[in-house]
């Protein structure tokens, strides 16, 4: 997993980008953009380049909050998941697409004003 991709400010997240740059934001950031994968701690502090006592500072509350879970267990390592049917997840993820049709919206109004042919999806 490339590292440089969340510490980079030019590959902010629209979440982090209107929301703040926080620690606990940037682990359920981290976590909303791999729905589809699990993480131990380390693997999440490791991607994040963010220490460890920060890290656990706010983890804990994310895990409380039920915004992610453990997923399986490796060893004694616990794997964790974001819980896509958690409210707090399902509007953030709601928020993130919202916010994305109104960036579109944006983008072909300024196109339309410059008079560049706007292209659908079946054209």
């Amino acid at each position: 997993m490339p590292e440089e991709f969340y510490m980079k400010k030019e590959y902010q997240s629209l979440l982090l980008k209107t929301l703040g740059d926080s620690p606990k934001l940037r682990i359920v950031d981290f976590f909303l953009d791999n729905p589809l994968f699990d993480f131990t701690k380390k693997e999440v502090i490791e991607a994040l380049g963010m220490s460890k006592p920060t890290f656990y500072k706010y983890f804990k509350d994310i895990e409380e909050y039920g915004i992610v879970s453990v997923s399986r267990r490796i060893g004694k390592a616990k794997l964790y998941k974001i819980n896509l049917e958690n409210p707090m997840v399902k509007m953030l993820n709601e928020y993130t697409m919202q916010l994305s049709l109104q960036i579109v919206e944006q983008e072909k109004s300024k196109m339309q004003e410059q008079k560049i042919p706007v292209r659908g999806p079946k054209d």
